[in-house]
């Protein structure tokens, strides 16, 4: 199975794409730069592609970069020190933290309850920053709900490649072990050290499991050959 690749600067273009690219053998849904969706007025302007997607009930794999025209990288690589934990570790963590707060703490995806929405590096730091978010909250928006309240609610879905036992166990305290997969990106990384991770994590074999296989299979049951027939005879 696989996601397409659609012109990602033209909306509509994109979002009619996706609804032929659907009709492909092994297509479940589209890969879309993370910069599109790193606010909520960023992602207003994807509403064509993610209405195409809910009516098809495919999948959205939000994943780090940029849309055509915005500066990538925010530096160049000789202007600074350390350049690799700078960009794929740092900068990459904090840009996927915008786009879950974008997902998870805007009304964005309201209008679109058959979509499923996934994105990586287990949703960049939320799992380490929410206490603070929650704290902050509390003193200055009191009636409010907690964001982590609204991050645990949600649907959205993150991937742990290349992550640590540690990562992993935050991010299930947050998010809860059902919406964490595993090694649907960065396999160039290779598997042992996310297997190992999940290995060590002190964690219950149901939820391991899940990591390992479940989860990714319960969010592409829809896309069987099975649930294809029962949905074309409906």
């Amino acid at each position: 199975m696989a996601f397409a690749a659609l012109p990602s600067g033209d909306i509509a273009l994109a979002a009619s794409a996706l609804e032929r690219a659907l009709l492909l053998p092994g297509i479940v849904g589209v890969q879309f730069p993370g910069n599109a969706f790193l606010t909520r007025q960023d992602a207003l302007a994807m509403h064509p592609l993610l209405e195409a997607a809910n009516r098809s009930r495919a999948i959205v794999f939000i994943h780090h970069g940029p849309r055509p025209g915005d500066k990538y990288p925010i530096y160049g690589r000789r202007d600074i020190d350390n350049p690799s934990p700078r960009y794929q570790t740092l900068d990459m963590q904090a840009s996927i933290s915008s786009i879950m707060v974008t997902l998870c703490l805007t009304d964005i995806l309201d209008p679109y309850p058959d979509l499923q929405v996934y994105t990586h590096n287990l949703g960049g730091n939320i799992a380490y920053k929410v206490e603070r978010m929650d704290h902050r909250s509390i003193i200055f928006t009191p009636d409010e709900e907690l964001p982590s309240a609204r991050f645990r609610r949600s649907k959205v879905i993150v991937d742990c490649n290349s992550f640590g036992p540690h990562a992993i166990e935050a991010a299930i305290r947050l998010y809860g072990a059902g919406r964490i997969v595993c090694g649907t990106d960065g396999t160039a990384f290779g598997v042992e050290w996310t297997t190992n991770a999940l290995r060590n994590a002190a964690i219950d074999d149901a939820s391991r499991a899940g990591i390992l296989a479940g989860n990714a299979r319960s969010m592409l049951a829809q896309f069987s050959d099975a649930a294809r027939r029962e949905s074309a005879a409906a």
